[in-house]
C-alpha cells in the first residue's frame, strides 16, 4: 500500500515567544520539523506534504534543505486540525493509498510505531496512534471497547470515569486518503472555539459503519513542543537518549552529562570522549578514537586511532584519517590530515592536505583566503612545517620538505628542499636601554598633563 505523509506545520507557537516558526526550533541542532520528516521517510512515501501557515516562506526553505521532493501547501488561516490537513485535498486529489497525518512539532516519534499504525491499517479503516499517560492531565481520553476505538472525549466534556483513563490521544492517525477527504468535508466547527477538529473524524467514521481502532507507543515519542521550557525538556530527552544509546554500544563517555550530540552524530565502539564535548550535524568517528575534553566537531570524520583536542575544533570537510593527532587549540576547516600526520598546538589548517606522518609545528596557518576566493595548500609526506610557518596559498610543500620557524611560504617548495623567508637578525647594542628611558619619560609628561 501507498503512503502519503501529511506533516501540520503551520502554528505560531505563541508561547515559544519567538520570530521563528515553531516547528523549525532545533533540538540536538535539528529542527523539530526535520526529525518528523526523518521519522516519517520509514514509511517510503510516495508524497510528503508539508502544511504551512506561520513563516511559510522559512519552513518551505527548510523543507527545500531536507527533502526537495516535499510539497509545501498553505493554511491561509488557522481554523483547526481537520482544517489544517484538508489544506492537502488538492495535492493529494489522484492519490490511491494510505494518508498518515503527522505533527510538526512532534519530534520524537520512532519509525517503528509508524510502521504499526500503518499494520494495524490491515484491520481498521482508521487508525489514531494512543499512549498511556503518567499524568493524563487535560489530554484527550480514547474511549476503548476492545480493540474499537469509541470515540475521542476532551477533557473538559469528559465524566470523572471518562478521567480516570490514562489512555490518551496523540492526534497522529492513518486513514485511506479518499476516505479521509470524505470525512473531512463532513466535519463541523460547531464548538465553542469555532474550529474543525481532527478528532471528529472518529465519531463519523463509526457514523458511516467504519472500524477505528488505537494502537499504543511510548509517552515520550508523542512529547509535544509549545515553550522554550518544553524545547528544553525535549533536549534533555533526546541528549539522555542518545546518550544511553553510545554507552550500550561500547562508547566511553567519563561524564556522558556533559557530552552533547547531534540527531545524526554516528560514533563506533571503543571511542573515548572526554567531558564537555559537542558534536554538531554530520559528524562521524570510528572505532578507537580519543575526542579530548572542550573540543567542537562538526560536518567532520574521524578515523580510528585518530586523537583530537583538548580545545579543539573541527569544522565541515575536515577528514583525519587513521592515528591522526589534532591537538590543543587547533582548527581543521575543508581538510585532509592523513595519517600518522600531526597537528598538535595552536595552529588553524584550512582548505589544505596534508600528507601522511607530517608534522605541522605549532602556529601554523594556512592563508586560504584573499578577501574573495578560497585558495588551497598542499603539503606532501613527511613534511616538516616549522612553528609560526605562514602557508599563503595557493601553495605547495614537496615531500620530505621543511619550513623554518616563522617562515612565509608564498612559492612552492620542491620535494626535500628547506624553505627559509626570516628577515635576517640585527641587534643595536644599548638600543633598548635608549627606548625605554624615552618611554618612560613620555609617560610621565603624558601622566602629568592629564592632572
Amino acid at each position: 500500500m501507498s503512503t502519503a505523509l501529511i506533516i501540520l506545520a503551520a502554528g505560531k507557537g505563541t508561547r515559544m515567544n519567538s520570530d521563528l516558526p515553531k516547528v523549525l526550533h532545533p533540538i540536538a541542532q535539528a529542527s523539530m520539523l526535520e526529525h518528523a520528516m526523518a521519522a516519517g521517510r520509514a514509511l517510503n512515501p510516495e508524497h510528503t506534504i508539508i502544511v504551512a501557515g506561520h513563516g511559510a516562506d522559512a519552513v518551505r526553505a527548510e523543507v527545500e534543505k531536507i527533502d526537495e521532493t516535499a510539497q509545501v501547501v498553505m493554511q491561509e488561516e488557522q481554523l483547526g486540525t481537520a482544517h489544517a490537513v484538508d489544506q492537502a485535498r488538492e495535492a493529494l486529489s489522484s492519490f490511491k493509498g494510505d494518508a498518515v497525518i503527522l505533527y510538526g512539532d512532534t519530534p520524537f516519534l520512532q519509525a517503528e510505531t509508524l510502521e504499526h499504525m500503518v499494520d494495524a491499517r490491515a484491520k481498521a479503516d482508521l487508525v489514531v496512534l494512543g499512549f498511556e499517560a503518567a499524568d493524563p492531565g487535560r489530554y484527550g481520553r480514547l474511549i476503548m471497547d476492545g480493540d474499537s476505538l469509541e470515540k475521542i472525549v476532551e477533557y473538559k466534556d469528559a465524566s470523572e470515569d471518562q478521567r480516570a483513563i490514562r489512555f490518551c490521544n496523540s492526534g497522529l492517525m492513518a486513514c485511506d486518503a479518499a476516505v479521509m477527504f470524505d470525512l473531512l468535508s463532513k466535519v463541523e466547527n460547531k464548538n465553542a472555539s469555532g474550529e474543525y477538529y481532527l478528532t471528529d473524524l472518529v465519531e463519523l467514521a463509526r457514523a458511516q459503519g467504519l472500524s477505528v481502532t488505537a494502537v499504543s507507543c511510548d509517552e515520550t515519542e508523542t512529547l509535544g513542543v509549545n515553550s522554550r521550557a518544553d524545547l528544553a525538556a525535549a533536549e534533555a530527552v533526546f541528549q539522555a537518549r542518545a546518550r544511553a544509546d553510545l554507552l550500550e554500544m561500547g562508547v566511553t563517555m567519563m561524564a556522558p552529562e556533559t557530552v552533547f550530540l547531534a540527531f545524526d552524530t554516528v560514533i563506533g565502539r571503543d571511542t573515548v570522549i572526554e567531558p564537555n564535548v559537542v558534536f554538531g550535524p554530520d559528524v562521524t568517528v570510528e572505532s578507537g578514537a580519543l575526542i579530548r575534553a572542550f573540543s567542537h566537531l562538526e560536518g567532520c570524520h574521524v578515523s580510528r586511532g585518530a586523537k583530537v583536542g583538548p580545545y579543539a575544533r573541527l569544522r565541515p570537510g575536515a577528514e583525519l584519517a587513521e592515528n591522526t593527532h589534532i591537538g590543543n587549540f587547533v582548527e581543521i576547516k575543508n581538510a585532509e590530515i592523513a595519517a600518522g600526520a600531526k597537528v598538535n598546538h595552536l595552529s588553524y589548517i584550512g582548505d589544505a592536505s596534508v600528507g601522511e606522518a607530517t608534522n605541522i609545528g605549532a602556529g601554523t596557518i594556512t592563508c586560504n583566503y584573499d578577501g574573495f576566493m578560497k585558495h588551497r595548500t598542499e603539503i606532501g609526506p613527511r613534511a616538516f612545517i616549522g612553528s609560526n610557518t605562514l602557508l599563503v596559498a595557493p601553495v605547495t610543500v614537496g615531500r620530505d620538505a621543511m619550513t623554518a620557524s616563522g617562515t612565509v611560504v608564498t612559492k612552492n617548495v620542491e620535494a626535500e628542499a628547506l624553505a627559509l623567508s626570516r628577515v635576517p637578525q640585527t641587534n643595536k647594542p644599548g638600543r633598548a636601554a635608549k627606548l625605554m628611558d624615552m618611554l618612560r619619560a613620555k609617560k610621565a609628561r603624558l601622566t602629568k598633563g592629564a592632572k
